[in-house]
């Protein structure tokens, strides 16, 4: 085969092999060229929710293009991202108003950081901080990389970062140095907003923290004016057990980031939802006023559609209940690690189960990351270790069985590369 001219993301190409072509998709499966089945046990990067090529949203999407393309959305509007933010609103915490679109989790939140900031500019009251946790991804931008944790991944851009203030993680037992730490920060009189992943930080290693504390953080937000930015990209659409897992903390954010299952997976679309203060601060006769974003493909009326299509799934069919069979399955097969040397940090949240092989060299460029990830593709699995963090996120139609199968080869994976095969 000819070498590919395609640059592929998060890909050291001196040392992967040529990648393997899909073909088609189904369900909770990817077909490749030789027709082999691999079962996608992270959802295509977190994104499939109901499964591959649901027919409801494959046939919404062909309906759109019936009628629409690409639409101008600075002077225009179009039913379908209409109707997709009336739905969203309706779903969405109490108090969140309206919808600006775009066109990933990088772009949304991006948009969040920027209204953010804009909101308190309009007011005559600028403020300059954003407060981050430790760990935290939120996207490849340059405003989301300087949210985000640095290190290896962000050596090179470093000269282009803004700088922010970063909470510790909350760990088991040590909640309230991460409380006091957001209080100090919020002190100063500077914070525009906290830019959080509630309850998992996702790309960080699964870390996994409580509801409590979220619901803390945001009682400090609203004592000191600060803006509560939820980045739902990851744990929104049901994850970690309900449509957005701000629910599980009982709070309204001021700022909601929604995309990956947004639209099932099946098109790129993402949404920053805002509370109506925020938008007011942004209307006026003063055009210096307006909030200056766009990207050409806001609000793409097909990817608009497959979302509304989203919507009806999730009114139409028992998708509650698949979710929280998943939740079982999960901690059925993870009960079968408690106590096994080999593994720390057995955990699940939701739909999301992750653990930690305790290998001699951790760290996301360890090398025990790309050793298991190749073991698990040779039986038949898409499963890509955090370094040495084995997670699932299937799509939430998998069976008992493949789910099974996944938990299998995590138990004969970890005995090959702890035994140096």
């Amino acid at each position: 085969m000819n070498r590919s001219t395609v640059w592929h993301p998060f890909t050291q190409h001196a040392l992967e092999p040529p990648m393997t072509r899909i073909v088609s998709t189904e369900g909770a499966y990817l077909i490749d060229t030789d027709g082999n089945r691999i079962l996608d046990a992270i959802s295509s990067w977190w994104v499939i929710t109901h499964g591959h090529r649901h027919p409801a949203i494959m046939q919404a999407i062909r309906t759109a293009t019936e009628a629409y393309d690409q639409i101008i959305f600075a002077e225009f509007s179009h039913e379908p991202a209409e109707t997709l933010a009336d739905r969203l609103v309706a779903i969405a915490p109490a108090g969140l108003k309206h919808v600006f679109y775009s066109d990933s989790g990088s772009t949304c939140v991006e948009v969040a950081i920027k209204v953010a900031l804009g909101y308190f500019y309009n007011r005559g009251e600028p403020r300059d901080r954003v407060v981050v946790m430790e760990h935290g991804y939120h996207g490849d931008t340059i405003g989301t990389m300087s949210a985000g944790e640095r290190g290896v991944f962000k050596a090179a851009y470093e000269p282009l970062l803004f700088g922010v203030d970063r909470l510790a993680f909350p760990e088991a037992g040590r909640e309230q140095r991460t409380l006091d730490m957001f209080e100090a920060f919020c002190r100063s009189g500077r914070v525009a907003a906290l830019v959080i992943e509630p309850l998992v930080l996702g790309a960080g290693g699964m870390k996994i923290y409580g509801a409590r504390v979220l619901a803390v953080l945001k009682e400090i937000a609203a004592r000191y004016d600060c803006l509560f930015i939820a980045d739902e990209v990851m744990t929104g659409w049901g994850r970690t057990g309900t449509m957005f897992a701000c629910e599980q903390a009982g709070l309204s954010p001021d700022i909601l980031c929604t995309s990956k299952g947004l639209t099932g997976g099946a098109l790129p679309l993402a949404a920053t939802l805002c509370s109506e203060a925020i938008f007011e601060a942004h209307l006026s006769a003063d055009r210096r006023k307006t909030f200056f974003h766009s990207s050409s493909y806001t609000a793409n009326p097909i990817a608009c559609a497959a979302a509304v299509a989203n919507l009806e799934i999730w009114r139409g069919e028992a998708v509650g209940a698949r979710i929280s069979s998943l939740e079982t399955l999960h901690r059925r097969n993870l009960a079968r690690f408690q106590g096994d040397e080999r593994f720390a940090n057995i955990r699940q949240v939701g739909t999301i189960a992750a653990l930690d092989l305790v290998a001699p060299a951790g760290g996301y460029l360890a090398d025990v990351g790309p050793r298991m990830r190749k073991l698990f593709r040779e039986r038949g699995l898409l499963i890509r270790p955090l370094g040495n963090v084995i997670y699932l996120m299937p799509p939430y139609c998998v069976t008992a069985g493949e789910l099974g199968q996944a938990y299998d080869a995590i138990d004969e994976v970890a005995s090959n590369v702890l035994a140096g095969a």
